[in-house]
């Protein structure tokens, strides 16, 4: 099946095609079949090499395609490779992604737009796939810099809405900020070992002379900075939440199964040189940390219901990260796949719930609504406990190990432990009271939309109903030690990224830490039900108001960044542009203008004047001659 692993990014691109040269023309059923088909192709393509790679004896593979680049001793070959962490990520993106699309084949039926929009999916799986198959990083680059253009294409897709647009700029804009690191990066790696190529890099790092950690630290932090931006971690997250504009099957691709899961693949990869860079590794976690902390913190008090799994989204990136930089590279990856199934879940929960309430989205007008829609809420409610980590649920085992991996990386000094359980609380509380206020209780909306309230169609529930399956059993590939020596995706995965260390924790200390962290979940979800018994909307003052409106993070952007730099743009624009280049340009033509108004006079149609004219110009010729001559 590995030969024919072209088809897997090949058949989102003749997707992408179709749909988007007769988008026009082609009817919108036709449209979402071609969507879905040509993912389903490429997800039955990539369970195949999944199942070859997880044969015993099996090793990397490189599959040329082309020539790419080739110039003196420069040669980048456009080639895939083929191992255990790429055939992982490429079931995540096709499964999860083909889920969405038959959700989309309902939610965007009425759009006038349903086929450019499949076009557009197509196009950003294509991307993704390109993303994880590349087997240098200009391949990778090129996937990482075509999700960015679909994230545009996408959180815009309603674009005569100027707030729409203005999302998909933000989105854009802060990812080219850390795609430059990322350039840079790729530049110092390409001019420091000569390659690309992610086989020769790493054993270049192994058998190369030790260069200065001044040189590893720094290709580390750049690459790292474009993850910053794609996976949006401090500073460069705040345009995740605004991308809850574009359609929410939009938002569930974004957050679970693609754009912001490259950043933690591409560290994932490099994990060989962030051995080498143990300073920039601390720096990866304190961010990770951070943002956990601070993300879970503005979703407490938000009530958009976009708004909070947006932030749950930056907050549940934080803990990947977080195991990245304790050198716990499966274990983010094992995150990243859970996180894909309960994530995709609860925003595609959430667009059945909108759909339902003629696209309302504040849960202060909602309530009550699992009388109504009870497989909405059965399958939401299982993304629920998937997240905040209850025992028997995919969010336990990824998020447990991540907790117990951080203990076990400093056990005299815990402190990434605690505060990681705090965060944990919170996401806890807020998907709870997120839950409560939608489902239980008595409805407050309006009257009308209580008349509309019904179950969505069957081809939204189905994904739902699969995706909770998921959420449910997708973690049993990694059992912690206590109860099973063998970590079956640690194990798969030790072929492509190795952890740093083997995290070693005593049996009843594992015990008491998945007991503290279980108990703790427990406790904020029964608090989060006393607290929305009866909700008290009243506005909000103090530490609460600045929760609510995010920490003024965007409105301190925009005091020390946006407006200093318009203010510069003004003055440039003003004094080098219109009164510097136009006034040069403009003098010019004024110049020549005064000039040709002088030298009309001259013509006064006598021809006797013209002959006096001639004469002395003969003159003065013949007198320069004779001058120059002389």
């Amino acid at each position: 099946m590995i030969h024919y692993i072209f088809l897997i990014p090949l058949l989102p691109l003749i997707g992408f095609l179709i749909n988007g040269i007769g988008w026009r023309t082609i009817p919108k059923n036709m449209g979402g079949i071609i969507g879905c088909g040509a993912i389903l192709g490429s997800f039955i393509v990539s369970l195949g090499v999944f199942f070859e790679v997880n044969t015993p004896g099996f090793h990397t593979q490189i599959i040329p395609l082309f020539d790419f680049i080739k110039s003196g001793k420069l040669n980048i070959p456009f080639e895939f490779q083929i191992d255990a962490l790429s055939s992982l990520f490429l079931l995540i993106i096709t499964g999860v992604g083909f889920l969405i699309h038959v959700y989309s084949t309902s939610y965007m039926h009425h759009d006038e737009g349903m086929v450019k929009y499949f076009s557009f999916l197509n196009l950003f799986v294509f991307f993704m796939l390109l993303l994880v198959l590349g087997a240098n990083y200009l391949i990778l680059f090129i996937g990482w810099e075509g999700v960015g253009l679909c994230s545009y294409l996408l959180i815009g897709f309603w674009f005569k809405n100027r707030d729409y647009t203005n999302a998909a700029k933000k989105a854009f804009i802060m990812n080219r900020i850390g795609d430059l690191g990322f350039l840079v990066g790729m530049l110092m790696i390409l001019y420091t070992f000569g390659t690309l190529s992610y086989q020769d890099f790493f054993k270049n790092l192994h058998d190369a002379p030790k260069l200065p950690a001044s040189t590893y630290n720094w290709i580390a932090i750049c690459l790292f900075i474009g993850a910053t931006g794609k996976s949006a971690q401090i500073p460069l997250y705040t345009w995740l939440p605004d991308a809850m504009a574009g359609p929410t099957p939009v938002s569930a691709l974004i957050h679970a199964a693609t754009m912001v899961t490259a950043g933690i693949y591409m560290i994932a990869r490099s994990c060989a040189l962030y051995e080498l860079a143990p300073l920039v590794s601390n720096i990866v976690a304190a961010i990770g940390l951070a943002t956990a902390i601070i993300a879970a913190t503005i979703a407490l008090k938000q009530y958009d219901i976009k708004k909070v799994l947006a932030y749950s989204t930056v907050s549940q990136l934080g803990f990947m990260f977080l195991a990245l930089g304790i050198g716990a590279y499966s274990t983010a990856v094992f995150h990243v796949m859970t996180h894909a199934f309960f994530k995709a879940l609860l925003f595609l929960g959430s667009g059945s719930v909108i759909h339902a309430m003629g696209g309302e989205q504040d849960l202060r007008k909602m309530g009550g609504l699992g009388k109504k829609m009870p497989i909405t809420k059965i399958t939401f409610l299982i993304g629920c406990l998937a997240i905040s980590g209850i025992p028997g649920f995919a969010g336990f085992f990824s998020k447990d190990e991540i907790l117990s991996r951080a203990f076990a990386s400093n056990p005299t000094s815990p402190y990434l432990f605690v505060m990681g359980i705090g965060a944990a609380m919170m996401t806890s509380f807020y998907m709870f009271r997120l839950y409560y206020l939608t489902f239980t209780g008595s409805f407050r909306g309006t009257h009308e939309q209580e008349h509309h309230l019904h179950e969505s169609p069957f081809a939204i529930t189905l994904p739902l109903i699969i995706l909770a399956v998921l959420s449910i059993v997708g973690g049993y590939v990694g059992l912690p030690g206590v109860i099973s020596e063998h970590h079956a995706l640690e194990s798969f995965l030790s072929t492509a990224i190795t952890n740093r260390s083997k995290f070693h924790l005593e049996e009843s200390t594992e015990w008491i830490l998945m007991t503290v962290s279980t108990l703790a979940a427990v406790f904020m979800i029964v608090y989060a039900y006393t607290a929305t018994k009866k909700p008290n909307f009243a506005p909000t003052t103090g530490l609460a108001k600045m929760m609510e409106n995010k920490w003024y993070v965007d409105e301190i952007y925009n005091a020390i960044i946006v407006k200093p730099l318009q203010s510069i743009s003004g003055l440039l624009d003003t004094w080098a542009d219109k009164k510097g280049i136009d006034g040069i340009v403009n003098g010019v033509g004024k110049t020549v203008k005064w000039g040709g108004d002088r030298m009309r006079v001259l013509q006064t149609g006598q021809v006797g004047f013209y002959i006096f004219i001639m004469v002395i110009g003969m003159i003065a010729l013949f007198s320069i001659s004779f001058l120059l001559v002389k």
